[in-house]
């Protein structure tokens, strides 16, 4: 029989379980990709500005910002015909329609700078990637308000390929667009020529470019868009 709960007492929302976890998997993922770039002191000190749980944590419960959380399924499990791995969305914004199981940047050519799950702060599962959409605000003068963004898409090295980037934008995609066509954008960075491949084999074209800065290093990111179709 269980302990009757205190009158008033409430369960801590799912968000304060998953933006550890997330902050967790994004620092690690941007460090891979981009930490020989810059000074540990710079990497720190944006590390913990962007990625930080409580940033985080608005997010997941800004119902605008829709993100989802790649796992790595079992051996024998059932999603398992589908090797890229199986999807939990942890934010307030409405669930993609999507089969899960069928930075302004991405990580890799089948990467970019991640239905209802168990807690991504599971211990019997570690995500190994996640997407996050949202309202386009990539600094460009045709971005308009009712316009989408991949804001971020990243694997960890060791698992890209496989369909999982694949997965994951697909996923934001048709999140972004569950109510119909709209323009999306997708900032990548400038070196990175897999996902700048990977974007325009989805339709995304490079139409400008932006300074991003992370301490006094200012990194050359392009600007892709994708017309509403």
């Amino acid at each position: 029989m269980g302990v009757p709960r205190p009158r008033g007492h409430h369960d801590p929302p799912r968000h304060a379980y998953d933006a550890p976890v997330l902050s967790a998997l994004a620092r690690e993922c941007f460090t891979q990709t981009f930490g020989h770039l810059y000074t540990a002191e710079d990497l720190t000190a944006f590390l913990d500005q962007a990625y930080s749980p409580a940033v985080l944590r608005a997010e997941l419960e800004d119902p605008e910002y829709a993100t989802w959380l790649l796992f790595e399924d079992a051996p024998g499990s059932p999603s398992q015909e589908d090797e890229a791995g199986s999807l939990a969305h942890v934010s307030s914004g409405s669930p993609s329609t999507i089969n899960a199981n069928e930075r302004h940047d991405t990580a890799g050519p089948d990467t970019a700078r991640a239905g209802e799950g168990t807690q991504a702060s599971s211990p019997e599962r570690s995500p190994i990637g996640y997407v996050t959409a949202c309202p386009a605000h990539l600094p460009h003068p045709d971005v308009a308000p009712g316009d989408g963004e991949i804001q971020r898409l990243y694997i960890l090295r060791g698992y890209q390929g496989g369909g999982r980037g694949t997965l994951l934008l697909r996923t934001g995609l048709e999140w972004l667009e569950r109510e119909g066509p709209r323009t999306l954008w997708i900032g990548v960075w400038s070196e990175n020529y897999g996902a700048q491949r990977f974007y325009a084999r989805h339709g995304f074209e490079i139409v400008g470019e932006y300074s991003f800065m992370v301490g006094d290093h200012a990194d050359r990111e392009f600007i892709t868009c994708r017309p509403s179709r």
